[in-house]
């Protein structure tokens, strides 16, 4: 692409509309986030814990992100898009600092599961604020575009997440995350007026909305047990990858942290790649052309981490693992 045209799309991409308040936000803690990615696992093994108890601590966000969906879907509706991203980033951000002091398991597993409700929040209100502002013909392009914003932002974070923990210990990452984050935290509060904040049904209906759980689970039941299925069983494999690439590369090949960062940066890099061609074949043959031959491939990818025994068989299976990530 020509350096003018880069230009171009730069300028537009900074003075759209949803950057400010969404957009860099979530670059923020997609950078943020792969700070974690090399140094989180090795963190709660360093309390001397099983793989058992160290797998129930990282999923600990989950679990918060889980329990926290059905609250974050309601809170919006009374502290406004505004007001509920700002209470989800700061849940995330004061949590995750917060390791940087802790010294209990138990209180690394409420840190985590305070995090992911915080990122529940934050989600589900900034998916809404996006639904509220774009017309219905853009709203698929401005959300997928949150795909490749994520990819891009991880793409950096593990390997310099894993060199400040190597330099500094494996504690400093933390404060370096909510460093960042305050950035997301600022842009928020700076580029969403509290006249844009209220639901376009609350503006300008006043029938009452009937979206309580159960009847949303009576009506979207079919939908529920099957896509929302496959989506669970997404996350636990897209989950297990994070957690176990690096306990096995320290544990078991003896890799030092700044080597597990180079390999998880690689792989997001190989990730982000694919957002937009994963995005013309489902445009041109469907989504579940993408969706089955990425699971198939991140299926065969952890298969064969076991069987690796170097820095470059973990690199290139790890590749392979992104790869059928980038398609999904």
């Amino acid at each position: 692409m020509e350096p003018s045209r880069i230009r171009t799309r730069v300028q537009e991409f900074i003075r759209h509309p949803l950057t400010l308040p969404c957009y860099l936000p979530s670059i923020a803690l997609a950078f943020s986030g792969g700070l974690l990615v090399p140094i989180l696992p090795l963190y709660v093994a360093d309390f001397d814990v099983s793989y058992g108890l160290i797998g129930l601590v990282l999923a600990g966000e989950g679990i918060g992100a889980l329990l926290g969906d059905v609250p974050a879907g309601v809170l919006p509706q009374r502290l406004g898009r505004k007001g509920s991203m700002l209470v989800g980033l700061t849940c995330t951000i004061l949590s995750t600092m917060a390791l940087f002091w802790v010294r209990s398991i138990p209180l690394v597993f409420a840190c985590r599961l305070l995090a992911g409700f915080g990122r529940a929040l934050y989600a589900i209100a900034r998916h809404a604020y996006v639904a509220d502002t774009t017309a219905v013909d853009r709203r698929g392009r401005a959300i997928a575009l949150f795909g490749g914003i994520f990819r891009l932002g991880r793409f950096a974070g593990p390997a310099i997440g894993g060199t400040v923990a190597a330099v500094y210990g494996l504690r400093m990452p933390f404060l370096l995350y909510g460093g960042v984050c305050i950035t997301a935290l600022i842009s928020v509060a700076a580029s969403i007026s509290i006249g844009r904040d209220l639901l376009p049904e609350r503006a300008t209906s006043s029938k009452p909305r009937g979206d309580t759980l159960l009847a949303t689970l009576r009506t979207h039941y079919r939908t529920l047990a099957t896509a929302g299925a496959g989506q669970l069983f997404a996350q636990m494999v897209r989950a297990g990858r994070r957690i176990l690439i690096p306990l096995y590369a320290a544990d078991v090949l003896g890799l030092d942290l700044q080597a597990i960062g180079l390999i998880e940066t690689i792989s997001s890099a190989i990730d982000t790649a694919l957002f937009y061609p994963t995005g013309l074949i489902m445009d041109r043959w469907g989504r579940k052309c993408a969706i089955v031959p990425a699971f198939l491939i991140q299926a065969a990818g952890l298969v064969f981490v076991p069987f690796t025994g170097s820095f470059a068989g973990l690199l290139l299976t790890t590749g392979a693992i992104a790869f059928g990530n980038g398609l999904s």
